[in-house]
């Protein structure tokens, strides 16, 4: 998967205002890293077909993605935009984008504003769930100033987690907050833990200020509290949680219930040539 050398940031869009708002975090990520950006709307055609005209379904995507560019130019004048229309599930077709993309983005259908909410089925949840490149989550409301955050327990996976997490830092010209959450009885070196992974891939990136922080509590409500005041919060789609299937309990927590934009990680591995880490595609392909 040659994802992390070429690939664009895909923005999936609908009819609603929120769609606009992950347009613009979709268009600043784009522009933060270096990317394209492609609009993705998936079109009803059964729909389609039901209305007194075909055209007039038709004409309303296409206009719906040339004010959804035009958003994205106002965030990102430089970022090159491109848009498409294609047939079917909406989840399907950003799947299928995510073998090729950088990132893909979408909004969260109202889930953080519904605390009692477990939305298994909602789009974003299975997204995060099953595709193939770090999947952004969007929020209705434009998120604070604040730093940025990562959730570290110790797993490969999650300091894949904070190498992403550094370089999105770095990007934005933000402050890390590293956030591991251990048991409140739990006596262990977690805090030299969280201390030793940070030090390793501050190395990379020397002009990120950070924050190490070991709290007690219950992970995903720690972790939760603590993104009221982060500009974006990334967490490993399972951390250390293998046995919980394709999203781990704290990335659900995040996804689910935090008030920031979420990114979860997923689709790359770690590697350290000549002693730097850099990120890649976990799968090559041709």
């Amino acid at each position: 998967m040659a994802v992390t050398a070429h690939g664009a940031v895909v923005a999936g869009i609908g009819s609603s205002d929120e769609d606009l708002q992950v347009v613009r975090l979709a268009a600043g990520e784009a522009a933060a890293h270096g990317r394209p950006l492609h609009l993705l709307h998936a079109f009803n055609w059964a729909a389609a077909l039901e209305a007194p005209s075909i055209g007039g379904p038709r004409a309303a995507a296409e206009s719906l993605l040339e004010r959804a560019g035009k958003v994205a130019g106002e965030v990102a004048p430089a970022v090159p935009v491109s848009g498409e229309i294609v047939e079917g599930s909406p989840v399907a077709a950003l799947i299928r984008a995510s073998e090729t993309a950088f990132m893909v983005a979408v909004g969260d259908g109202g889930m953080a504003g519904c605390p009692g909410c477990v939305p298994t089925d909602a789009p974003a949840v299975q997204l995060a769930a099953r595709a193939g490149c770090p999947v952004l989550v969007g929020r209705a409301e434009p998120p604070p100033q604040g730093p940025v955050l990562v959730g570290v327990d110790g797993s490969a996976s999650s300091e894949t987690a904070l190498c992403f997490a550094f370089a999105c830092a770095a990007r934005r010209g933000a402050r890390l907050l590293a956030v591991r959450v251990v048991e409140p009885n739990r006596r262990d070196d977690s805090e030299d833990v969280l201390n030793r992974a940070v030090a390793r891939y501050a190395e990379g990136q020397p002009s990120v200020p950070t924050e190490c922080h070991t709290l007690r509590g219950d992970p995903g409500t720690v972790l939760l509290e603590q993104s009221r005041s982060a500009q974006v919060v990334l967490v490993a789609a399972r951390g250390d949680e293998a046995w919980r299937g394709m999203l781990g309990a704290v990335s659900q927590t995040l996804l689910y219930h935090s008030p920031a934009p979420a990114i979860v990680v997923r689709g790359l591995t770690v590697r350290a040539p000549e002693g730097q880490h850099a990120l890649t595609a976990r799968d090559q392909r041709p």
